[in-house]
């Protein structure tokens, strides 16, 4: 006999199987052979911090239901060709899914695999420059392969975001990605799970071509017919002809959008996010979020938090929250310092990190200041790009000219003040000090500092110079949007040019920008079903 049931217990309970049978043994009297875990979240409302689960229970025999069934992917070495323009989760998703449909992916990605793309990583620190074709932004995995692999997603009316997770654990994810409300893969292991993609793509007879870097649209009239590339290797051009390519090439690909504004294509200006990265110790929000001095004790996981508050008609918000884990330097050329947030798998890092950005509309971006372009219409299009590349450039200029970051505790930053010392940091390449208060947008600064106030009143201990404010988060979504038809998926003016995922303007994230991969490889096939 099979029961679905929901429990509520503690956490010493709730991630110990065993623990578990024994309760369904005696306080429901059931007699569990085997169970399943479906879902699985914390409940930190109150004093006492609850987990939630719903379990699938086996009675009297074993489970015969498999948590998914996998997706076989057939040989489509003949099949008519797409162009897939990166390989992040848009690209990778596409390109998959074009396999189930018959077709063959040509996948372009200007960056290197995601091994050889680590080394890259770990020059930063004593180089204090970044390899601009090869970064935190570029290359195979795209931005989410080394920032954290987050799965989580409120979309669920683009796709089937079950569908993505289900591909990840065919693919080496864990299975409890499956269950958790907040699934994470983790830094440490979701390589791996790229290069087993990247198997099954070549095992099939699709293409992957690293250190290619799209340079043009190859177009005859409004149909596309193939791209100019250029081999980053030895610097020689080349030309990959098909009159259908899936434009996935994140939201860093700052060369991509200029390239199409100068071809015509047609594209809007995009509100996004900026802000900076406020770093906490670990306990510290361990302690905040499950209220006990002891913090998360021996069952719980690294706490999480998510706040969002209005200031002065803008949202303030955290994003992209990493516990137990790191900031890193994302910037993806010469003169800018990003900063990003990663966890590894267990998520046992020493500090917590999470962005908090203010909203950006593109009229605040152009009364801002921010400059660069030869025409008012370029200067409206392009304007939250603009002051995306203002705002890093002066925090490289903060920074000494190198990938040290500007940094402020953070009571000194909501005071006004400059920090005389900076706590410890898990940014590799190090901090200055830097009044962020004085040099960052007033209507960045001042929202945040608001905010921060608000929220240290609301959780206490939240506003303490034990946190460390890191400049400049910038990098939360794509500042344009490359207009598509709604229903074809398609350009609006160009046939056979699918602009997808975060870097088009239509995701948010791995899920869902993976989601949309799916649907532009559907579009491209001329299917419409899931």
């Amino acid at each position: 006999m099979v029961h679905e049931l929901q429990l509520r217990l503690l956490p010493r309970d709730a991630y110990n199987e065993q623990s578990i049978c024994e309760y369904l043994r005696h306080e429901r009297g059931l007699q569990p052979t085997s169970i399943r875990v479906l879902r699985r979240s914390i409940d930190a409302r109150q004093r006492t911090v609850f987990v939630n689960l719903t379990l699938r229970i086996f009675e009297n025999e074993m489970p015969h239901d498999d948590l998914y069934t996998p997706i076989r992917y057939g040989d489509v070495s003949e099949g008519e060709p797409v162009l897939v323009v990166g390989a992040g989760p848009g690209g990778l998703f596409a390109a998959l899914r074009l396999i189930e449909l018959g077709m063959k992916p040509i996948v372009l990605e200007r960056g290197k695999d995601v091994r050889e793309r680590k080394k890259d990583l770990a020059r930063i620190r004593p180089e204090q420059r970044v390899n601009p074709e090869s970064n935190y932004a570029f290359g195979e995995g795209g931005a989410g392969a080394y920032s954290d692999g987050k799965l989580f997603t409120r979309s669920k009316k683009r796709g089937n975001g079950e569908k993505i997770l289900r591909i990840f654990v065919q693919h080496g994810a864990s299975p409890n990605i499956l269950s958790d409300a907040h699934p994470h893969i983790g830094t440490d292991r979701l390589p791996r799970v790229i290069e087993n993609i990247r198997h099954t793509i070549l095992q099939s007879g699709g293409e992957i071509h690293f250190e290619t870097r799209m340079d043009s649209l190859v177009t005859r009239g409004n149909q596309v017919c193939g791209l100019r590339c250029t081999d980053l290797r030895s610097g020689t051009e080349r030309e990959f002809e098909a009159r259908k390519v899936i434009l996935a090439t994140g939201h860093s690909a700052r060369d991509v959008y200029r390239h199409l504004l100068g071809t015509g294509v047609e594209m809007e200006a995009k509100g996004l996010a900026v802000g900076v990265r406020l770093e906490h110790p670990a306990e510290t929000i361990d302690r905040i979020q499950y209220h006990s001095r002891e913090g998360r004790g021996q069952w719980l996981p690294a706490a999480e938090y998510s706040v969002v508050r209005q200031v002065d008609g803008r949202g303030v918000y955290s994003f992209c929250m990493c516990p137990g884990g790191f900031v890193v330097p994302a910037a993806s050329g010469p003169e800018q310092i990003v900063v990003n947030g990663m966890s590894p798998s267990n998520r046992n890092g020493r500090w917590s990190n999470s962005g908090m950005v203010v909203e950006v509309r593109p009229e605040d971006a152009i009364q801002a200041g921010a400059s660069g372009c030869n025409t008012e219409t370029e200067s409206q299009l392009l304007s939250t790009l603009l002051l995306q590349e203002k705002l890093e450039r002066e925090c490289w200029l903060q920074g000494n000219q190198s990938q040290t970051a500007p940094a402020q505790r953070m009571t000194d930053f909501v005071n006004g003040r400059l920090s005389a010392d900076l706590n410890e940091s898990s940014y590799a390449p190090g901090l200055i000090a830097s009044p962020l208060h004085f040099w960052l947008p007033d209507f960045v600064a001042s929202r945040l500092r608001e905010a921060f106030r608000v929220w240290g009143r609301q959780m206490h201990g939240f506003l303490t110079n034990e946190a460390t404010v890191i400049g400049v988060e910038t990098r939360t979504s794509s500042p344009l949007r490359i207009l598509r038809d709604a229903e074809s998926l398609q350009h609006v003016r160009l046939q056979g040019l699918y602009p997808c995922g975060e870097g088009a303007g239509y995701a948010g994230g791995i899920v869902s920008a993976a989601v949309d991969g799916e649907r532009c490889a559907e579009a491209a096939a001329g299917k419409t079903e899931a």
